[in-house]
């Protein structure tokens, strides 16, 4: 435990939450903005899902996102099913 953190706030919250509540505002955002460059590394969107309730959505325009956020993969069969 690094000696700056309070024991009391420590033994409250943990020593990672202790660590957060420590932050100034500006501190937490740049660390909030690493997790996002995280996700994106890893082949998350930043595209919303649209709302499919709006008058303003087209379904033959819109494809769901593929869980893993790669493109499809089509499968060819070369034998008899």
């Amino acid at each position: 435990m690094p000696p700056e953190l309070p024991s009391d706030l420590v033994d409250l919250v943990g020593e990672e939450w202790a660590e957060w509540y420590l932050m100034t505002p500006a501190e937490r955002f740049a660390e909030s903005m690493k997790l996002w460059d995280t996700y994106r590394a890893l082949g998350g969107s930043l595209d919303p899902e649209p709302d499919t309730q709006s008058p303003f959505f087209d379904e033959k325009e819109w494809r769901e996102n593929l869980a893993d956020g790669r493109p499809g993969v089509r499968v060819i069969r070369r034998g008899p099913v």
